[in-house]
């Protein structure tokens, strides 16, 4: 599979964190000093949101926030499209497979069919709506896109992936997964155009992990006020014990170590998970720098994150490259890449 484009897009409200921290202060009983303190931990410095930040306090219902979940997707959703079809040089018409993932609203049809209309695209377009893999959809998708494509490599195959995390902060959890999750998680929208033939970036191979009794460690708990956030305090030392080992054995499995690789893409989960994944592998510290940067800029955008890391990577030419995400489950999505 050959990638042809990749576009990002953030929504228009952009905010400083100390901005989006008295924001969040003022709809919540959450303790302010504890609150700015997680806050500043996360190292993220601004994040662009769905809303403007006045408007949140009108979200008094799960049914008001997945309402402007479905609005504003589409609007980002449409625009990634229309980026990323213009990068490949490829008009809408041409596209033969939609993958679309989000796991921060609900809607049905799934959001993939009036974006198809949207775009341009043909009404017999594959569809395919994927909700539930929450971080890991970014790199599950292109791996998706890579198997269907080994399948009919003369198709065009597209990737949009949107979550807007904002809408799902819960004001009345206090919980420190929640205040936590407020001062890392962001808005956005990403796609991805990819043939089965071509020339540039192409996904060599691929590997899906799932770690069965990790429940715990990521999720959501959906009750009356929608979305509840699941993030275990565990989970970067999960990282640093069992996932570095699986991506060196994938590695192994294709002839490779982690010396080898040229280029990390890595979805920036959060300080601690890049710190503990950096460690484990070895890395320098000059190979995490675009996902360092993504994250002090933008914040998680779930999903959308890797793609936006990979959208900004400059690979190595004729080296190996190696893009991962991680998410509910507890997964792990691997693609070995070559520039």
């Amino acid at each position: 599979m050959y990638i042809w484009g990749v576009r990002t897009v953030l929504p228009d409200h952009r905010y400083e964190q100390e901005e989006i921290t008295e924001a969040f202060a003022r709809l919540t009983a959450a303790d302010e000093g504890l609150l700015k303190r997680f806050h500043t931990a996360t190292g993220v410095t601004g994040r662009n949101l769905a809303l403007p930040l006045d408007e949140y306090a009108k979200l008094d219902s799960f049914g008001r926030a997945n309402d402007v979940y479905a609005d504003v997707a589409l609007d980002l959703g449409e625009r990634a499209i229309t980026g990323a079809l213009e990068k490949a040089g490829l008009p809408p018409e041409k596209v033969d497979h939609l993958v679309f993932c989000s796991t921060t609203g609900m809607a049905t049809p799934s959001l993939d069919a009036r974006l198809a209309q949207r775009a341009g695209l043909r009404d017999d377009v594959k569809r395919v709506p994927v909700f539930g893999l929450g971080c890991a959809a970014g790199a599950a998708g292109l791996a998706r896109l890579h198997d269907y494509l080994r399948g009919w490599p003369d198709q065009v195959a597209l990737l949009v992936c949107v979550e807007l995390c904002s809408l799902t902060v819960q004001r009345d959890d206090t919980s420190i997964a929640n205040l936590i999750a407020s001062g890392l998680f962001a808005d956005g929208a990403a796609a991805v155009v990819a043939t089965g033939r071509g020339t540039g970036r192409e996904v060599v191979a691929t590997r899906s992990k799932l770690y069965p009794g990790t429940e715990h460690l990521m999720g959501w708990r959906v009750g009356e006020h929608g979305f509840r956030v699941v993030l275990d305090a565990a989970l970067p030392d999960f990282v640093d014990g069992v996932l570095a080992a699986d991506v060196t054995a994938f590695l192994a499995d294709n002839g490779l170590t982690p010396g080898q690789v040229g280029t990390w893409i890595c979805h920036p989960g959060g300080p601690k998970v890049i710190d503990r994944l950096a460690g484990a592998l070895e890395l320098s510290p000059e190979a995490l720098e675009v996902t360092w940067r993504s994250l002090h800029e933008h914040g998680n955008l779930s999903s959308v994150s890797v793609l936006h890391v990979l959208q900004e990577t400059r690979g190595r030419k004729d080296q190996p490259a190696v893009l991962m995400a991680f998410g509910p489950g507890f997964s792990a999505e691997l693609l070995l890449l070559h520039w």
